[in-house]
């Protein structure tokens, strides 16, 4: 079973589903791999929840 995970912002369902259906239909025609062997994990992060050497993205969006 092929996994991948993507961290980012909350998507809307439609987002989401699409979201999925691109990298799955993109992993497997570059990997080889059937559709139906892909497990795509979509998980919500927030940028105060990230962590840079310089502190959070979401402080360094609003410096910029």
């Amino acid at each position: 079973m092929a996994t991948i995970f993507f961290y980012g912002p909350k998507l809307d369902k439609e987002k989401s589903k699409e979201m999925i259906k691109s990298f799955t239909e993109a992993s497997s025609r570059l990997t080889g791999i059937e559709k139906p062997a892909f497990v795509v994990y979509l998980r919500e992060s927030s940028p105060q929840n990230v962590w840079r050497w310089r502190g959070t993205v979401r402080r360094q969006i609003k410096e910029k």
